[in-house]
């Protein structure tokens, strides 16, 4: 069914690329089992050009026939869950604020349409806290970057960009991008990670050090002290979709980026509805962002 989930995403994005970043496989995957898919019913399925990827005549006729039989697995799915003993259950997550704040409220709410006992635990924190968390068991998983925690399994997500956050009035507000290196000058406001930080990563490999005169765990407080005039800061683009501080948010260059991704030990050993919550993430993703 892989497959077919693949050829549905290549459809909806228009790129192999896009599909490939959706879903977290190689492009060359991605490529392989579509190959696979037309060996298999021997016609060509796919057409690429310069506008993107399109469907054949043959892919046509036989596409949704194919989208069906993914919907029926997908079906048949859920309902293997609800016998599994995924009527009821607690789901236990650890999330950095980003994320917690601007992509699970709407995730719980749709996963909880279709499984309405499920429950969720969500604790919040920094990397650090996300993976002591995993480490002794309070939580099944979490979502945070990629980057950090060594020994896990990581399920990465969406690439989502950092950007720099400065006061209205600063020299540098009215510039489309932003060099990283004009940063280092300014009091800057280190949002804290927990053992890594991606700003922190963005500077060492510019060559350049931040001037970190605040170490904050919270996006509303640093974007206040932005707003303030108190420095300026680097945050994931998702805070800057729902704020009303006085402050604007540029596109660093070169491009800092946080890939978000779920990390646990062993998915197998998790409760069902935390392994049918992985799922439907992972099935969800294209809608992040």
């Amino acid at each position: 069914m892989n497959r077919l989930l693949v050829l549905e995403t290549i459809i909806q994005m228009k790129s192999f690329t896009k599909a490939a970043e959706v879903l977290g496989y190689t492009q060359s995957s991605v490529s392989q089992m579509v190959a696979g898919l037309e060996k298999e019913f021997g016609i060509q399925i796919l057409r690429r050009s310069r506008t993107g990827v399109s469907l054949t005549a043959e892919g046509q006729a036989i596409y949704p026939y194919m989208v069906q039989t993914l919907r029926q697995y997908q079906a048949l799915q859920e309902r293997a869950a609800s016998l599994k003993g995924l009527e009821t259950g607690t789901v236990r997550i650890g999330a950095i604020t980003s994320v917690s704040c601007y992509w699970l409220p709407d995730l719980f709410k749709k996963f909880k349409e279709r499984y309405p006992n499920i429950e969720f635990v969500l604790q919040q924190g920094d990397y650090g806290m996300i993976l002591d968390w995993l480490k002794r068991g309070e939580i099944d998983f979490g979502l945070m970057t990629a980057e950090y925690g060594e020994g896990f399994n990581k399920v990465v997500l969406h690439q989502t960009e950092m950007k720099a956050f400065l006061p209205s009035k600063h020299p540098l507000a009215k510039e489309d991008r932003i060099q990283i290196d004009e940063l280092a000058a300014d009091p800057f406001i280190l949002v804290e990670g927990g053992g890594y930080s991606e700003p922190l990563a963005a500077f060492e490999k510019a060559g350049v050090q931040a001037n970190v005169r605040y170490r904050i765990q919270d996006d509303y407080t640093i974007m206040a002290m932005v707003e303030a005039g108190l420095g300026v800061s680097i945050l994931s683009e998702l805070v800057d979709s729902r704020t009303d501080f006085d402050l604007v948010a540029k596109s660093i260059e070169p491009k800092v980026m946080r890939p978000v991704s779920i990390v646990y030990r062993d998915k197998a050993t998790l409760p069902i509805a935390s392994q049918y919550f992985i799922d439907f993430l992972v099935q969800h993703k294209q809608e992040l962002r």
